[in-house]
């Protein structure tokens, strides 16, 4: 494989806009995807042509407007290149107007009831910031979503609008330290974890089909306890996978870089480079459609769900959040000069404001109902938002915030923004897995995040959190007679009323939930927890003030957010019950006959059958006790569906049918090992996490 040559090949990128467009057209072209200035229509038919003939020429037939609706996963409409002609004939055919509109219906999409059937139009406009690519012989086109009334439909338009409020706002911090910057842009490399599983024993787990995760499943004699998995030599098959998938990767210009076996058995990782973050997060989607795709050619099953497996490693994905300028300077970075350091500290204290001032919004944006279960268990974070930064920067800023001297080996003092301030190394930090959002060196890793989710969301938070708080502190700043004093007497101030948000220890131990709680830390368990506080004042005025958010589409966003949360829950419930009745409790009764039969057939012998008379005893208290939990979970979930609104619903889901389940579970699992191999319901843990050779 000529990994060069290949790279990018299926992707309209500026190689291939510079090779085929005018020079006055690629001009105009690239201030559009630079500086957001509209296409004209002539471009924008030279553009159209130049595409459609690369397109074919890769093989495509149709075209399709490619866009991230409400629903977490990706949408396409494919029309065909074909027009009619003369003689019966055709041509191919692609103009402007299909290329930068297209109008697909908007009323079978999530929209929180915001649309109704009969409001059914909806219009996808191109993002000329993302190159299209040939995917299934169609030219797909990334666009942004929205409705007939402006409202938006999709993750990427708010994106889009947090990348340009940030941009915005950190121009102004930066001309204040002198900075000739033009743009900023935030950046982003998403880690993304998997399981994978044989698929014929997939398909023989209802609950995995069904919800993408296990609801049974008895503990495996051996799991990850061994610490044997992590980065150990990968499975020819899973390499095979791992190899067809970078191929698959790489000709859709998706910078693939690291793979690893992760620490559960059967779970691995693949890591991308770092790009800007609304390529990042098509290149997310697209990433995550192929790794399902291409584990099919090889008999596989690819995970995405958060906690597939109970006992052992959930999956995440690192959201890697970084911002920089045309430049090319990491504004996260420590830098190497007193000047740098100052307004590396102040973006710092930018973030660890914003962090603090949201972790409602931090917390709901990752909130689901799979991702509930991952968090604060087997390496993931726990549900409480906290900011790792290093026992350096951590020094710093509390010398900063004490007014103390702060000295490293050089026996030099911090002044801010004076030259006797300290170079901070880019690894100045270790890496703390338990904590929800570390710094690590020059860059935010937002783990909280889980697998399944598009990272439009995460990052469209984060953006908007720190371009509001930027715009505070300009708004200090740009009116201080002395700025350096200002700068000094904010960063102090600033760090002094939110370090509590700061925590460099061990974010599992009961002792830290107390803490937090000492602290006045938000702990929010599940997503109804978070969701109450969604809607909330402040939330609404930051959006309305960064112009990211209408009240309307956050009320739509909490809407479908409970409205998903309930569908999953109601799906697992029906799931649960169907095999507890077809599944586990026929099969521990031909089990228990087989013992009957074993026992009658002994009893003339004299043979006290002791041991199989206490099985047939302890597997009947069971099935009781199963049947009576069970009867109980259908009850709960009757009245649920009842509940008048999303919340009442979401409540209901959380306080009581989760705990009933669990409840069903814990016998279902109890009675597993007991039966014999030939009366197994469904392929066990055992069979599934190290059927992959």
């Amino acid at each position: 494989m000529n990994v060069p040559e290949i790279f990018g090949s299926m992707v309209f990128n500026e190689k291939e806009m510079k090779k085929r467009l005018s020079k006055e057209s690629y001009t105009s072209l690239k201030r559009t995807m630079v500086q957001g200035s509209p296409l004209e229509e002539g471009v924008a038919n030279e553009v159209a042509s130049a595409m459609k003939d690369w397109a074919i020429e890769k093989g495509a037939t149709h075209y399709s407007h490619w866009f991230q609706p409400l629903t977490g996963i990706t949408a396409e409409k494919h029309e065909g290149f074909i027009t009619p002609a003369e003689e019966g004939g055709i041509i191919m055919s692609f103009s402007g107007k299909e290329l930068i509109k297209g109008e697909p219906d908007a009323s079978s999409f999530p929209s929180g009831g915001k649309r109704s059937t009969f409001e059914a139009r909806g219009y996808t406009v191109w993002d000329p910031t993302s190159f299209p690519f040939v995917k299934d012989h169609t030219l797909c086109i990334p666009t942004a979503f929205f409705s007939y009334t402006g409202e938006a439909l999709d993750k990427k338009t708010p994106l889009l609008r947090s990348m340009e409020s940030l941009n915005e706002q950190a121009l102004r911090i930066l001309k204040l330290f002198g900075n000739d910057a033009t743009h900023v842009t935030t950046t982003m490399g998403p880690e993304q974890e998997y399981f994978l599983v044989d698929e014929k024993l997939y398909s023989q787990r209802k609950d995995l089909k069904m919800c993408g995760r296990t609801l049974f499943g008895s503990k495996p004699v051996k799991g990850q306890e061994m610490d044997d998995q992590y980065y150990a030599a990968i499975k020819p098959r899973v390499i095979e996978y791992m190899e067809d998938l970078n191929e698959e990767l790489w000709k859709l210009g998706i910078y693939c870089k690291t793979e690893h076996n992760e620490a559960a058995p059967a779970q691995h990782e693949m890591a991308p480079i770092f790009t800007t973050s609304n390529l990042a997060a098509d290149q997310n989607q697209l990433t995550m459609e192929i790794m399902k795709k291409v584990a099919r050619r090889h008999g596989l099953i690819c995970l995405l769900h958060e906690k597939p497996f109970e006992g052992v490693n959930g999956s995440g994905k690192h959201n890697n959040w970084s911002i920089a300028t045309d430049k090319g300077e990491n504004l996260f970075a420590p830098g190497k000069t007193p000047g740098q350091n100052a307004q590396f500290l102040l973006f710092l204290t930018a973030v660890i404001k914003a962090v603090d001032d949201h972790q409602d919004l931090l917390r709901a944006i990752v909130a689901s109902a799979g991702n509930d279960h991952r968090l604060g268990a087997n390496e993931a974070p726990p549900a409480i938002m906290s900011i790792y930064v290093g026992d350096e920067l951590e020094a710093i800023l509390n010398s900063i915030k004490e007014g103390k001297a702060y000295s490293d080996k050089t026996n030099k003092k911090l002044s801010i923004g004076v030259d006797v301030l300290p170079p901070i190394p880019k690894d100045s930090t270790d890496r703390n897995r338990t904590s929800p959002f570390a710094f690590t060196g020059n860059r935010f890793e937002f783990r909280s995040v889980g697998s399944n989710l598009s990272i439009s969301g995460p990052n469209t938070i984060l953006n908007a959190i720190l371009a509001d708080t930027l715009a505070i502190f300009a708004d200090e700043l740009e009116k201080a007679p002395d700025f350096e004093k200002a700068l000094q007497e904010l960063i102090k101030r600033e760090i002094k009323a939110h370090d509590r948000i700061l925590f460099n220890g061990n974010g599992y131990g009961e002792e830290w939930i107390k803490e937090a709680e000492k602290r006045g830390l938000k702990n929010y368990p599940t997503t109804p927890d978070a969701m109450e506080h969604y809607l909330d004042t402040k939330n609404i005025e930051l959006f309305r003030r960064t112009e990211i958010y209408t009240e309307v589409e956050m009320k739509s966003h909490y809407d479908v957010k409970l409205e998903k949360y309930c569908q999953i829950l109601n799906i697992e419930v029906e799931t649960m019950l169907e095999m507890v009745h077809k599944d586990i409790i026929p099969c521990t009764f031909r089990y228990l006959n087989n013992l009957a039969d074993t026992l009658s057939k002994l009893s003339g012998s004299g043979a006290p059958f002791t041991g199989g008379k206490k099985l047939i005893k302890k597997l009947d208290s069971l099935i009781t006790r199963l049947d009576e939990k069970t009867e109980n979970l259908a009850q709960l979930h009757e009245n649920t569906k009842t509940a008048a609104t999303f919340m009442e619903k979401a409540r209901s889901y959380a306080d009581k049918i989760l705990p009933a389940m669990n409840e069903v579970r814990k016998i279902a699992d109890e009675i597993e090992p007991l039966l014999g191999t030939e009366y197994k319901p469904y392929p066990s843990y055992e069979d599934l996490l190290f059927s992959v050779q």
